[in-house]
């Protein structure tokens, strides 16, 4: 659990990554209660205090994830050449009739992947369907604080369909699929609010940093009430408000013909932009949108490795950071990122931002890539003592062993965390000064126990599903066609590097 070690604890030896320094320094940390209370060198520490011997170690603060799906856990690698709204169609197949203990098991196979990859903290979108539960909640909350980790868990709600939500798509369908379909539809928006209200008015995790927040999951899919509604309950609560925005240009186009106006225009004059409001995603965002998001003081959760992988687009990192816009970084879920691996995700934007433009000048540094993946996504998550290592941030660190491939030779500590590791190097991770992640094994999980659960569980489910499996086959050439059709319509943003095939 990420409960504070209770007494010091000094690290002695370390290297520490410092984006002001090519190469880490040796740095002591005094840690008291699960918070970093001095840092040097040749620290002194009150008599009897252990000594964790860190020579041969880099640390740097663990990395957050601004953005992810626990239910996805279970859905690792079970598509390939899915848009985002072949994503959806699928998701009856590959998240359909889990039981409270497979909710659990699919957060916790993506939060020890987290663990296991340096990352401590995780702003996850869970979805249950119908309605947002207390005991699924629960459960995976409860998977976060087996594995040791901190988390903000939204329920993610919606009260119309993709069907429903993209202009003539239901239409497009055969009457037989229509029906079927039908057997999809979102409960009334007031169910879901009522909902959402008791899971938030029951949360018993706060304790441990695991938070409470709201998702109303694409603006197209919920109706504007709706959307207000959300937001009103974030605000009664003190929780974050989290939704996609502009993430596949079908979302573009048909927010801009619906509204009038972007996406995030929208949401403006809504009243729903402010320091707690995150938008995943955020490829389809122009520079006017950047302002609003940067005025406001909200933040974007940019996952270029969903990005690509789903076909979105290039997220203007460069040009984000410029108009003075909070960014994380995120991994998106298992089932459209594949692995929940942040320093591929980091690796990923250094890549897109250098990919969009020959000219140097615009592209993100690493330093400013890592900046994003710690304490950018801390920002996001609502966390102000995470995603540095300092006095009185909460000690949360992840040592990397510089004997790994990764790090023969090391040259520039930073740079080599965004460009180089791959999670390989992962010798230790600690949240809150307790050791969660110890010599290359959790110490909180059985991994030989959970790869036995997982693959019960998924030739259960394989059968359980196989209804929503073959409906899934018949929907995909429609939607495959009538989408990509949509995403070809002009819109005076570009972030493909070509707009049809060659």
């Amino acid at each position: 659990m990420a409960i504070p070690e209770k007494g010091f604890l000094l690290i002695r030896g370390a290297l520490l990554a410092d984006p002001s320094r090519r190469r880490g320094e040796p740095t002591d940390v005094l840690i008291q209660d699960g918070v970093i209370h001095s840092m040097g060198t040749g620290l002194a520490a009150p008599e009897g205090t252990p000594v964790f011997e860190a020579t041969g170690l880099l640390m740097h603060p663990g990395l957050i994830n601004a953005h992810t799906h626990g239910h996805t856990g279970l859905a690792k690698g079970m598509g390939d050449k899915w848009t985002l709204e072949l994503l959806l169609a699928a998701a009856p197949w590959i998240g359909g009739n889990r039981t409270t203990e497979d909710k659990k098991l699919t957060t916790l196979i993506c939060a020890a992947e987290m663990v296991a990859k340096g990352c401590t903290a995780a702003y996850d979108l869970y979805y249950e369907f119908p309605l947002p539960t207390r005991d699924g909640l629960d459960a995976a909350a409860s998977a976060y604080a087996e594995a040791g980790m901190r988390a903000v868990i939204a329920p993610m709600v919606a009260d119309r369909t993709m069907y429903e939500a993209i202009p003539g798509l239901m239409d497009a369908l055969p009457d037989a699929l229509q029906a079927q379909v039908a057997r999809l539809k979102m409960m009334p928006f007031q169910q879901t609010l009522s909902a959402i209200g008791e899971v938030l008015r029951h949360w018993r995790w706060s304790g441990q940093d695991i938070l409470p927040a709201v998702a109303p999951t694409i603006p197209l899919h919920c109706a504007d009430e709706f959307m207000c509604g959300c937001a009103t309950l974030a605000r009664e609560h003190g929780v974050g408000l989290h939704s996609h925005v502009g993430e596949s240009k079908v979302q573009a186009v048909v927010g801009r013909r619906k509204y009038g106006k972007t996406l995030v225009a929208h949401l403006d004059g809504l009243g729903l932009l402010g320091p707690e409001f995150t938008a995943a995603h955020a490829v389809w965002l122009d520079d006017d949108d950047f302002r609003r998001m940067a005025d406001h003081g909200a933040s974007m959760a940019h996952n270029p490795g969903s990005n690509m992988r789903l076909g979105n687009g290039m997220f203007r990192l460069r040009q984000a950071l410029d108009a003075g816009c909070n960014v994380g970084i995120g991994t998106d879920g298992a089932s459209c990122a594949d692995n929940q691996n942040m320093y591929e995700a980091m690796r990923y934007a250094s890549m897109l931002s250098k990919v969009q433009t020959p000219d140097p000048r615009f592209w993100a540094t690493s330093d400013e890539v890592y900046k994003a993946a710690t304490v950018g996504s801390a920002k996001a998550l609502g966390f102000k003592d995470l995603g540095a290592i300092a006095p009185g941030y909460k000690a949360d660190i992840v040592f990397l062993d510089l004997g790994s491939i990764n790090w023969i030779p090391h040259n520039w500590s930073t740079n080599q965390i965004v460009h180089t590791e791959d999670g390989g190097g992962v010798k230790h991770v600690m949240t809150g000064g307790r050791f969660i992640f110890k010599d290359g094994r959790h110490t909180t999980l059985d991994l030989a126990k959970l790869a036995v659960e997982a693959e019960a569980a998924r030739a259960r489910l394989e059968a359980l599903n196989a209804e929503w499996a073959e409906l899934y086959t018949k929907l995909e050439p429609v939607v495959a066609s009538f989408c990509p059709a949509i995403a070809a319509q002009p819109y005076h943003l570009k972030r493909y590097l070509c707009d049809s095939p060659a």
